[in-house]
Order: structure tokens, then C-alpha cells, then sequence
């Protein structure tokens, strides 16, 4: 690969300069003519110091190191902005071409320059995906692959942006239901907190100058602002260790199915996280079935996006479980590890022979439930939040007072 300087001018007229690396000048004036560009000038580099920078430069336009990523967000974007180009009449290559010339100084620019490139190359799109594994799920890539192969590209890109849509939002309503929570326990500890470090000392030390005998939650109190102060960076040192290690732990496969399962028996949590996993799982399956990806290749796609390690393993259990290559219902059954109302529903889908219609009406039942359960959810831990805030303070208030009424009977005031 050598690296070649060009300047070129788009259709309309405006000039672009860059580098990029071809194999030699007849190919880099190539993809510079399948980019939408005419080339006025190509060079390449004469010194190993000016290729070397070529190479830096072009680096971030054309080639995706291992740090670039792009969140779920930026990738909604980019497939609302493929689809609307596609959708206006641009070939692939020169949508391609024109979502690259844009410079956001995110790591966008570099992935959507190497699928421009890939493309100009003779890649098919769903390939050039499958080279980036940490920004384009299977599930994008396979859904690609079908619209390639039904000469729907632009359909297939509009059902990407309505399910990457649904699943933002699932995961905003899951978010917004932990806001409020998370403020008041943030505030409440750091109230505690302070008054550990900085109000209780003040009150021992005039404790200790009057010489009487404190009640005993008074002492209790002192010595758990006494610990506090003295070993407190120890303490906290030990929950982000101990919080480190969970967080290690709960990534490896057991600790990641003993989480899961958890969260599925948590009271409060389970509602909220069955029924997002549900609705994940309907959606995406119907998506998939919809595109004409094969059954068992679509199991095996929502076994790695469905969220879940418990139902993952299950639904790797199902694909074994298959037999005829269409039923569904029935291995996903033999698990009883699913809730029986959607097995019923997509039984009833493979009856009547509308699959996508009977997953689409399990995902709506599901997102339904989701907001009762977000609403159920924020309804009761408000008010065991705050009595947990209110406890906790009203202890330290009364440890207090209890003392100063103590010391003023014992002076006769």
C-alpha cells in the first residue's frame, strides 16, 4: 500500500484536498471517481518522514484504530442519515462519500470513512460492517446482509432507525426511572456524611468538657463519627475496591448469570427488567424474521443483544431445541424460563402464520407493561427513600438533642 496526496473537486465545484492509500495511482484515481470526486492532482509520497505522516493523517479519515467507537446514539444518527441519502436517490458509494466529508472530531469520521472506502473497494456494505464488530451488532450486519439481498437497503435502514429508536427509549425510561432515587440517596449520604465529619465532633468535644454520661445513642453516634473520621478514607477505599471486584466479577459468565438472575427475582427491579428484556427480545426477533433472516440465525443473534444472560442462555437452549427449522414456541416453552402469556402469543403468531405481526403486538404488550412498572417502581422507592433518608438524620438529631437535655436537667436549667 502506498499513500497518495490528492486534490479533487465535488460535483458542485468545491475543491477537497486529503491523503488516502491505494495500491497504486490508477486505484487511488479510482476511488477517488467511485467517491463522487474529479480528481485534479495525485501524488504520492516521496519521503519515508512525509509517508509516515500521510499514513497519521489519513489514519483517523480512513481507518478505525481499536479505541474509536461510536455509541448507540451516534450510530442512530448515522443510519437516519445513510437511509435519507439513500432515500433521495445517491448511490451507496457517494451517501458514503458525503456522511465522510463531514468532520465532527468524533470517532464517527473515522469509521464512516473506512465503510467509504470499503465500499469504493468492491466491499458490499454488510462486509465492510462486519469489519467494525464493536459498533455494528449482528443484528445490524445480518439485517444489512438481507437488504442487500432483497435490493431494500433503504427499507432495511428505516427498520434499524424505528428498532435502535424503540431501544433508546426503553433504555431512557429505565434511566429516568433511577434519577431521582440516585439524587435523593446521593443527598441523603452526603448530608450524613457531614455531619459525621464536621457537626458530631463539634458536639463531643462539648460533651467531653461538661464530664457527664451520655445516653447511650449519643454514644453510639461519637463513635461512628469517631471511626468515620479517623479511618474514613480506609472505608472508602474499601467500597471502590469492593466495588471493583463486583463489578470484575459480575462480568465473568457465572457471576453474570447470578445478576441477572437476581435482578429477575429483585422486587421492584424484576418488573422493570423482565418486561424491557421481553420487549427487547420481541422486537428484535420480529425485525430479524421480517428481513428473511433464517429462524436459528435469528436466535442467535437475540441471544447476544437480548440483554440478559439468564434469557440468553435460555434462548441458546432453544436454538438446540429446534428441530424443524420455523417453530419456535415450543422449545422456548420447554424451558419455563419465559412467561407462559408470551409463549401463548407467539404460538398463536406461528398458527396463524403472521410471525412479525404476533412479535410486534408482544413487544407493544411489553413496553406497555415497562411503563407501569417504571411508574410502579418510582412510586414506591420515593417514599422508602426518604423514610431511609429521614431515619438516619432524625437519628443523628435526636442522639444530639437527647444529649443537650441530658446535661441541661443534670444543671438544673
Amino acid at each position: 500500500m502506498a499513500v497518495f496526496n490528492y486534490t479533487a473537486r465535488s460535483r458542485s465545484g468545491e475543491k477537497q484536498s486529503g491523503v488516502l492509500d491505494a495500491q497504486d495511482r490508477r486505484d487511488a484515481l479510482r476511488m477517488l471517481e467511485q467517491s463522487g470526486l474529479i480528481p485534479v492532482s495525485v501524488t504520492e509520497g516521496t519521503s519515508p518522514a512525509a509517508s509516515a505522516k500521510a499514513k497519521t493523517a489519513s489514519r483517523p479519515r480512513f481507518k478505525l484504530t481499536r479505541g474509536e467507537r461510536m455509541g448507540m446514539r451516534d450510530v442512530l444518527v448515522f443510519t437516519t442519515e445513510l437511509s435519507d441519502l439513500l432515500a433521495s436517490g445517491m448511490t451507496l458509494g457517494n451517501a458514503l462519500n458525503t456522511l465522510a466529508r463531514r468532520r465532527s472530531g468524533s470517532a464517527s469520521d473515522g469509521i464512516v470513512s473506512s465503510l467509504r472506502n470499503d465500499i469504493v473497494r468492491g466491499s458490499s456494505l454488510s462486509e465492510a460492517l462486519r469489519q467494525h464488530p464493536r459498533v455494528f451488532s449482528g443484528l445490524y450486519v445480518n439485517m444489512i446482509r438481507a437488504g442487500e439481498a432483497g435490493g431494500a437497503l433503504h427499507e432495511v435502514l428505516k427498520r434499524l432507525v424505528e428498532h435502535y429508536e424503540r431501544v433508546q427509549d426503553l433504555k431512557e425510561k429505565v434511566v429516568m426511572a433511577l434519577v431521582y432515587p440516585v439524587i435523593v440517596m446521593v443527598m441523603g449520604t452526603a448530608t450524613l456524611v457531614f455531619s459525621m465529619v464536621n457537626v458530631v465532633p463539634k458536639f463531643e468535644r462539648i460533651f467531653a468538657q461538661m464530664g457527664q454520661t451520655l445516653p447511650v445513642p449519643t454514644q453510639i453516634l461519637i463513635g461512628i463519627s469517631s471511626f468515620l473520621t479517623h479511618y474514613g478514607i480506609f472505608v472508602l477505599a474499601g467500597i471502590g475496591l469492593l466495588g471493583a471486584l463486583a463489578n470484575r466479577a459480575v462480568k465473568t459468565k457465572n457471576g453474570q448469570l447470578w445478576w441477572h438472575g437476581t435482578l429477575l427475582r429483585m422486587p421492584l427491579v424484576r418488573g422493570i427488567v423482565a418486561s424491557g428484556v421481553y420487549a427487547n427480545l420481541a422486537r428484535t426477533l420480529g425485525v430479524l424474521l421480517t428481513n428473511g433472516v433464517p429462524v436459528l440465525q435469528a436466535l442467535g443473534i437475540v441471544e447476544q443483544t437480548v440483554g440478559n444472560a439468564v434469557i440468553g442462555r435460555e434462548l441458546h437452549n432453544a436454538r438446540e431445541r429446534v428441530t424443524d427449522g420455523t417453530s419456535i414456541s415450543g422449545p422456548l416453552a420447554a424451558g419455563k424460563v419465559l412467561p407462559p402469556m408470551l409463549i401463548d402469543m407467539l404460538s398463536i403468531g406461528e398458527q396463524t402464520g403472521d410471525m412479525a405481526g404476533a412479535l410486534s403486538h408482544i413487544a407493544r404488550r411489553y413496553e406497555n407493561e415497562l411503563d407501569r412498572n417504571v411508574k410502579i417502581f418510582t412510586t414506591a422507592l420515593e417514599p422508602i427513600l426518604i423514610v431511609f433518608v429521614a431515619l438516619a438524620v432524625g437519628f443523628v438529631a435526636v442522639s444530639i438533642l437527647m444529649a443537650v437535655f441530658n446535661l441541661t436537667n443534670g444543671m438544673g436549667v
